[in-house]
């Protein structure tokens, strides 16, 4: 008994010296990694902010490292949201997302719960069936799609968006099966003995105890929507119909030299995302992870 334990806190040492560098040099690289690894994350967004807040001809004449003349000059901002008409593309990629991330999670949540607690004929092959989509490149069926919302009369209308955002893709079925497989299938026999429905076993029983599955979902599908430039430009190409990604685009071009003015532009599309990250990495981290090892 005491070699095995003895040899279980020999393994138990060598795990922990994997994991935690005793070394005070060993320490020293590491942080000095992490340091760096940082710095070259975060230096092409410190060179944008630096770049909006000049003139033109300030960065024409002393490029984009050297620091502003005034670091509160806002005249970038405030041309750039007039120009972009930011207003009605937040308010455009609200809509978006107020309508189609609740209903994309009920029909996600609607499908995982036919998957793990029906039974059925072919019921492997259909889950296979949402696997093969991913693995085809999503441009290769953008003409069918095209030829369907128009002949739905979708066609320059916020509703294309909408329905194509409410389409479930497979990461949101992966994460709330491994949930729903950790929810007791007893309680679901309980509740059918007591006269319950399918459908108030699913809302009663299975939502509430998905709360976590359903936040991470909510977080990755709010990202996707208001980071998707694709969708909007190619079904709501309407001027009135402009998104957050495609108002950026408008200050592309082959002859556009105002880099100052398309940095601000930048960090108008980039200051929702940070903050939704920063105050919710939490819940992206932990709801992918615990469905990974659950």
């Amino acid at each position: 008994m005491k070699a095995d334990k003895k040899k279980k806190e020999g393994i138990l040492k060598k795990v922990e010296g994997t994991f935690l560098i005793k070394n005070p040099m060993g320490r020293i690289a590491s942080y000095t990694c992490l340091i760096a690894l940082v710095l070259m994350i975060s230096a092409p967004l410190f060179i944008v902010l630096n770049v909006s807040v000049k003139t033109n001809s300030e960065y024409m004449a002393t490029g984009v490292y050297s620091l502003p003349e005034n670091i509160f000059n806002l005249t970038n901002y405030m041309t750039a949201f007039k120009t972009g008409n930011f207003g009605l593309a937040f308010k455009n990629t609200f809509i978006l997302i107020i309508i189609s991330v609740p209903l994309a999670i009920l029909v996600g949540t609607m499908v995982a719960y036919a998957l793990d607690r029906f039974e059925f004929k072919l019921k492997k092959f259909l889950f296979i069936m949402f696997l093969v989509p991913t693995f085809i490149p999503a441009m290769t069926v953008t003409i069918a799609t095209f030829t369907i919302i128009k002949l739905l009369g979708l066609y320059n209308t916020i509703f294309a968006g909408i329905i194509l955002y409410i389409g479930t893709d497979i990461m949101q079925i992966y994460i709330f099966l491994q949930f729903m497989r950790q929810i007791p299938k007893s309680l679901d026999e309980s509740a059918r003995l007591d006269g319950a429905s399918r459908f108030k076993i699913y809302w009663s029983i299975i939502l509430p105890q998905m709360k976590p599955a359903i936040a991470t979902a909510v977080i990755l599908k709010v990202l996707a929507i208001y980071n998707d430039f694709f969708t909007p430009y190619m079904f709501m190409p309407k001027s009135s119909l402009r998104t957050v990604a495609t108002a950026l685009n408008s200050f592309a071009g082959d002859k556009m030299a105002a880099w100052p003015l398309m940095s601000a532009a930048i960090i108008f599309v980039a200051i929702p995302t940070v903050l939704i990250y920063i105050f919710l990495q939490n819940y992206i981290i932990s709801g992918v992870s615990d469905g990974a090892v659950k």
